[in-house]
């Protein structure tokens, strides 16, 4: 481990002891040095809702009529549209959540394993995930007491979820949680205990609040939600291995957004 490195993993640590809160997460793959899982976990690659009364006929979770898992929709104009911008979304312990990560600004990625883009808290400027070091960060503090929807990268009728809602998915009486690989990529499935249907979040990783460098892709999956700590800091939730855990951490970090649908509340 390099200096640069060990001095990034104590200044992550240091943020985050004052607020963090842990969970626990089934591992398939806890030793890091193991052999990777060669067969994916779940070979369809997708998640689609299901009528929990009869799980056999596929729902939408906001009109729960039968509808084309095959054909994307959306919450607020259901009829077909660009997949791009719109998702079919699941519900989890009551909360609808999109099936993929945000990608460019008010895009979805194209698939659940992908990794979309990455935000700092409150911006709109989507860094990529493949790139260990970017130039061009931004490590001044985002300002603001919320994520302004002017800034909110989720598509038409979605949102960055609060970090009640991301807690929600970590309600281990009514969600179930598994270290798992997805068509070849790790990350963490999320499994509704009642209707049986799950979400996946692939680890993407994030990148550095300080120079924006690409840390821990494949190892961790990290997101944001739009409550603010202080004026400095936000929460995100970081799962990956056998720990989640909530942080209220520095806003100029670059994390995931998974959003939830925005007429939830």
């Amino acid at each position: 481990m390099t200096t640069k490195t060990i001095s990034k993993f104590c200044l992550l640590a240091a943020l985050c002891l004052a607020s963090v809160v842990f969970y626990t997460c089934k591992d398939i793959d806890p030793k890091p040095n193991d052999k990777e899982q060669t067969t994916p976990t779940d070979t369809t690659g997708t998640t689609t809702p299901i009528d929990p009364i009869d799980p056999t006929t596929p729902i939408d979770p906001v009109d729960p009529k039968p509808t084309d898992p095959t054909t994307p929709t959306n919450p607020i104009d259901p009829k077909p549209t660009d997949p791009n911008k719109t998702d079919a979304g699941v519900m989890i312990n009551g909360v609808i959540w999109a099936t993929r990560n945000v990608d460019a600004f008010g895009t979805f990625a194209e698939k659940p394993e992908s990794a979309g883009m990455l935000y700092q808290w409150n911006r709109s400027k989507a860094w990529n995930t493949t790139d260990v070091e970017v130039t061009d960060w931004d490590d001044t503090f985002p300002q603001g007491t919320t994520w302004e929807k002017v800034n909110d990268p989720s598509p038409k009728g979605w949102r960055v979820p609060t970090k009640e809602e991301l807690q929600s998915l970590f309600d281990f009486e009514k969600v179930s949680c598994e270290w798992t690989i997805q068509n070849g990529v790790k990350g963490t499935k999320l499994t509704d205990k009642i209707s049986g249907v799950s979400l996946f979040f692939p680890a993407a990783g994030f990148r550095d609040g300080g120079d924006g460098e690409l840390i821990y892709a494949g190892k961790s999956c990290d997101y944001w939600s739009g409550t603010p700590g202080n004026e400095w800091s936000a929460y995100r939730f970081g799962f990956g291995g056998v720990f989640v855990a909530l942080y209220d951490v520095n806003r100029t970090y670059g994390y995931s957004v998974r959003p939830v649908f925005a007429d939830f509340k």
